[in-house]
């Protein structure tokens, strides 16, 4: 590709889900000496197999720095126009990042996500990839990226700053950085023109697992959250209430128009809409 990119990724064990991701990369879309890994401790061979794999530069921290930390490295280390910045346990559809480029030049974006099925991956992808593709054509869900996985213009790191590189948030440095851009006014959504699988935060529950908590306790610390955010407890109330109702309000859209949406839950059953 012509385009000027990066991709880059944090790891933190999870070989496996690492080694899948890659092997889902197709090589005729993606130039794997743009490609920056970011390994915070990993104990299970995942240091030695990232450093095995070609790509532009692997950084490896001593531990583990959080991902708003290892984003920036990655981010800085190969610095691009658009940097991608990724889950490492996710499976991508061909054609992903032509997808998510078609989207910022339609809509003039500076930050856009690709659409996401999460949970299990018992369908085709390749597939259902091509069939959203074509019955969603040209439709972005405006304000609604995610950060599984998001594309951002080297002129939000100029505006907005990076990603809060602060260990104790684990989890928390994508809604800082989200809030930051809409608060700024940066154009941005999440594309049906780009499609991948996610199969849902499996480094944050491995950590969990680690220190030994529940599927329901935070990684994160949240009141340095609240910190970073700097609003009072009135106005987060009303940017979470908010943000639930636009997202309502493009389900019902979506389902309406499309019979389905951009984000979806994958289990034994079937899809479940989002």
């Amino acid at each position: 590709m012509k385009t000027n990119y990066t991709i880059t990724f944090a790891t933190y064990n999870q070989l496996d889900y690492t080694r899948r991701f890659i092997d889902s990369l197709d090589r005729e879309d993606v130039d794997f000496s743009r490609i920056v890994a970011v390994d915070n401790g990993s104990t299970d061979g995942t240091r030695e197999w990232l450093e095995q794999q070609g790509f532009g530069a692997v950084i490896l921290n001593n531990r583990n720095l959080g991902c708003g930390a290892a984003w920036n490295q990655g981010a800085l280390a190969i610095q691009s126009e658009w940097t991608i910045v990724m889950n490492n346990d996710v499976i991508c559809a061909k054609g992903w990042i032509a997808g998510m480029l078609k989207a910022v030049q339609q809509h003039e974006l500076k930050i856009v996500s690709p659409a996401m099925v999460e949970g299990l991956l018992n369908y085709d992808l390749a597939t259902f990839a091509t069939d959203a593709q074509q019955r969603m054509q040209g439709y972005l869900r405006e304000q609604a990226p995610h950060a599984v996985c998001l594309m951002v213009h080297e002129s939000v790191w100029d505006e907005i700053g990076y990603f809060m590189p602060v260990p104790r948030l684990l989890g928390y440095e994508d809604a800082i950085f989200f809030q930051r851009a809409r608060e700024a006014g940066v154009r941005m959504g999440t594309t049906a023109e780009a499609w991948i699988h996610h199969f849902g935060s499996i480094t944050q529950k491995g950590i969990k697992l680690e220190k030994k908590l529940n599927e329901n306790e935070s990684l994160g610390n949240r009141n340095l959250m609240k910190f970073y955010m700097n609003q009072t407890w009135l106005k987060r109330k009303q940017s979470i209430a908010h943000k639930k109702q636009i997202t309502r309000k493009a389900r019902e859209r979506e389902l309406h128009q499309y019979q389905m949406t951009i984000h979806s839950w994958r289990s034994e059953a079937g899809f479940d809409w989002y």
